[in-house]
């Protein structure tokens, strides 16, 4: 398989890997609502970059670390069903802001929160150790025959980045047409029915962590 074929392939199946909507999903739709489209793509491109970190470990063969992520894979659940579990109660809990005024202080404040977005999403799909076990057996049949090089890992995790952040903007841009197409009150009761939903996916992470 050339590089060109495998880059595709992998972006392929990056992909289908982010398209199905979890608790990120969530997290991804809810932060858009919000926030704003900047805000869903910070939580889009943290979700590519931990599945991109997993990537490289599997595709490089560090078996000691994918180790000792696995070994810690029950503490690692539990703080992220206690870190979903925290955005959704605060989601349910905190009143809709006012829109801010457009000055240096909603700008600097814009930034934070576009930061802190990016950093939350990614420390929540670090926080799944299975990821790695996923991408290995993805490499396994993706790789071509012979030996798995650098280059070729490469190739791979950038496809598969690739096609996580194409879905993660194809999603914020139907979520931020229909931000503008929806009322206050409907995005409110949307709110609330995300943070909803966190709360269980936190609450599930918990007892599996258990």
């Amino acid at each position: 398989m050339s590089s060109t074929a495998l880059f595709f392939t992998a972006a392929g199946v990056g992909l289908a890997v982010a398209a199905p909507v979890g608790p990120m999903g969530m997290l991804c739709i809810r932060r858009t609502l919000t926030e704003g489209p900047q805000a869903g793509l910070a939580i889009g491109i943290g979700i590519a970059s931990g599945d991109a970190v997993y990537g490289l470990v599997a595709a490089l063969g560090l078996v000691g670390l994918s180790h000792f992520m696995l070994a810690y894979d029950r503490p690692l659940h539990f703080a992220a069903g206690l870190f979903l579990l925290y955005l959704g109660m605060r989601a349910l809990l905190q009143k809709t802001p006012a829109n801010a005024a457009n000055d240096g202080s909603s700008a600097r404040n814009s930034y934070a929160g576009t930061a802190r977005a990016y950093a939350s999403a990614l420390l929540l799909t670090l926080t799944n150790p299975q990821t790695v076990i996923m991408f290995a057996a993805l490499f396994t049949t993706l790789a071509p025959r012979g030996p798995f090089s650098t280059t070729v890992a490469l190739t791979t995790v950038s496809g598969v980045f690739c096609g996580s952040i194409a879905w993660w903007c194809c999603l914020v841009t139907a979520v931020t047409l229909a931000r503008h197409a929806l009322g206050s009150k409907l995005r409110r009761w949307i709110d609330r029915g995300v943070g909803m939903a966190l709360a269980v996916f936190g609450v599930v992470e918990i007892r599996r962590a258990l």
